[in-house]
């Protein structure tokens, strides 16, 4: 069986930026242990003429055409905003910018 140290774990969590307690990283270390020997098995099978594929069902991009059509004056844009300045939203300060 596949193994991952509680240290090696660790690591894994401080460079994913994930704060875990000493129980997590225990518990998790051998929860990777059974992914990895999965991830074994498969590496194992013979895929020589196997299809790469990202999806079971053929896919196709169904896009219509674009076409230029008239848009809302900003005017028509603005007419529903309870504030406006410029011809352009007004909102709330967030950032204590000028």
């Amino acid at each position: 069986m596949s193994t991952l140290s509680r240290d090696e774990v660790a690591k894994l969590a401080a460079l994913a930026r994930i704060e875990m307690t000493e129980s997590e990283l225990v518990e998790l270390s051998s929860q990777f242990g059974t992914i990895l020997d999965a991830v074994a098995r498969v590496q194992e099978l013979n895929l020589d003429g196997v299809k790469a594929t990202s999806h079971p069902q053929p896919l196709e991009n169904i896009a219509r055409p674009d076409v230029v059509q008239a848009s809302l004056s900003p005017a028509d844009a603005l007419s529903g905003a309870p504030a406006q300045e410029d011809q352009r939203f007004r909102v709330p300060q967030i950032l204590g910018e000028e």
